[in-house]
């Protein structure tokens, strides 16, 4: 008789994390390449070559753990919003790449090219204005998701995405 392997069953709240995970991820991979291939562009090069690392893959994933500071920031003003966000993915910037170089010898992106606005060549200071957009747009995203019910935290949850 052939033993079979249990697995234990996820729940549908881990399987819909997981979804996120690689959504955010894959969105994560998109929107760094169209970023990168508008920077060619304005560069000069017709190429509009684009590109991303693996590594960003589940750098951008974890973005699922910060979907509770959405709910937290609802009621902030959108400039304050956008400002801790920013804040928020500089430190990740930071840190993931910290943690790259210290694992592998070397980070991925290499800011120090940008003189006095890089910080130890992980983070650009002029690139504020980019991670504050992206912050706003993320909001967007996690309210979709709402909406498509694959983050649910409560009925409050739905009416401040826009399902009243």
């Amino acid at each position: 008789m052939a033993h079979r392997r249990k697995f234990l069953p996820l729940s549908k709240h881990t399987m819909d994390m997981l979804v996120r995970f690689i959504l955010y991820g894959l969105l994560g991979w998109i929107a760094e390449i169209l970023f990168t291939g508008s920077y060619s562009m304005l560069s000069g090069s017709v190429k509009l070559s684009g590109q991303t690392y693996l590594w960003m893959f589940p750098i951008y994933g974890l973005a699922v753990f910060l979907e509770p500071m959405r709910k937290q920031m609802w009621t902030m003003p959108w400039p304050v919003r956008g400002t801790i966000w920013a804040g928020t993915f500089f430190i990740i910037e930071y840190l993931s790449g910290w943690l790259l170089r210290a694992a592998i010898g070397v980070c991925p992106w290499d800011y120090s090219q940008a003189g006095s606005l890089a910080l130890d060549g992980l983070i650009r200071l002029d690139y504020f204005p980019v991670w504050f957009t992206a912050g706003l747009i993320y909001e967007r995203l996690c309210d979709f998701l709402v909406r498509a019910q694959l983050i649910y935290y409560g009925e409050a949850d739905r009416e401040a995405a826009g399902d009243s």
